[in-house]
């Protein structure tokens, strides 16, 4: 089973209007609402793919029914614990001649909520893949990434992450099975000037000397380099394609990595299905399917050995 984790989801309302005006009424052309979450993401996709995937999290308030509701309707089984008090964050993004984005503050968790999230976390065994994903909200601790890896230190269990900054460095000690930072987040990390996939190498190295098994840069529409465990490098250009919405690529290649990864068993077919999979869902309003990845990945690759 791959569980995935979100601290702080979202119902994502998306609304388009052709010429929005700052201080007057507009009125949208169209809208759309998903469920959000960097997690919730890498599930959606999963589930896409006809992989057995569990949300784990916090769901709040009427919202997070809602939201607890659209990812059962796609097929992911929802172990998200409810909290008392509060709901979770609506997150308002207007599509118009400039795009814009007002975020959510989503409830308070407490700590008899996080010790309900840590039961949950007992019963994964080595069979299991765990997703921690996206940022922590201010009520929790600082060190929430670290301390769950901790305490899952030792049980064989495959932890990916992907964060940045300290919540990104304070995990690599215990030795994630991936991390996916972008090209930008290197360069923050490192305080250098990054512009190709040759010079990501180099610090990608740093970061698996630290302690990652397997770091995968994601550089947009430049492609993606990949460390293996074995040290090889996996280069690539991006597949080719329109850009429609850039929002959840990043987590669909951390999804198409992981599909690719335990399907085929092998480096070079994760690499390339976390590409198409980031890939096909950049290239429409919705997060990609299986179809959709297997279409591009033939165009970019060919057929598979």
């Amino acid at each position: 089973m791959i569980y995935t984790i979100t601290f702080n989801p979202s119902l994502d309302y998306i609304a388009s209007c052709e010429n929005f005006r700052l201080g007057e009424t507009n009125r949208a052309s169209k809208e759309i609402i998903f469920p959000g979450g960097k997690g919730i993401n890498v599930s959606i996709v999963l589930s896409n793919f006809g992989m057995d995937t569990t949300a784990l999290g916090f769901l709040a308030g009427f919202t997070g029914e809602e939201i607890r509701r659209l990812i059962v309707e796609k097929g992911i089984r929802n172990e998200m614990i409810p909290l008392a008090n509060g709901f979770s964050r609506i997150n308002v993004k207007l599509k118009s001649k400039v795009e814009s984005e007002l975020n959510g503050m989503g409830p308070r968790i407490d700590e008899e909520a996080i010790g309900k999230l840590y039961e949950k976390l007992d019963e994964l065994t080595d069979e299991d893949t765990l997703c921690l994903a996206g940022s922590i909200p201010s009520s929790m601790p600082a060190t929430m990434y670290s301390d769950i890896m901790k305490h899952l230190q030792g049980r064989g269990i495959r932890i990916v992450v992907d964060a940045t900054r300290d919540l990104l460095m304070n995990v690599l000690e215990y030795k994630p099975f991936l991390i996916k930072p972008n090209i930008d987040e290197i360069a923050e990390l490192f305080n250098v000037e990054l512009n190709s996939g040759d010079e990501v190498v180099p610090y990608a190295k740093k970061l698996q000397e630290k302690g990652a098994v397997n770091v995968l840069v994601s550089m947009g529409g430049d492609g993606a380099v990949l460390i293996d465990e074995f040290g090889n490098v996996h280069q690539s250009q991006a597949p080719k394609g329109q850009l429609v919405n850039s929002v959840g690529a990043g987590d669909s290649m951390v999804a198409g990595f992981l599909y690719g990864y335990l399907v085929y068993h092998d480096y070079r077919q994760a690499f390339r299905y976390g590409l198409a999979t980031g890939s096909a869902s950049a290239f429409k309003e919705e997060l990609a399917t299986l179809e959709d990845v297997e279409k591009l990945y033939s165009k970019t690759w060919g057929e598979k050995e």
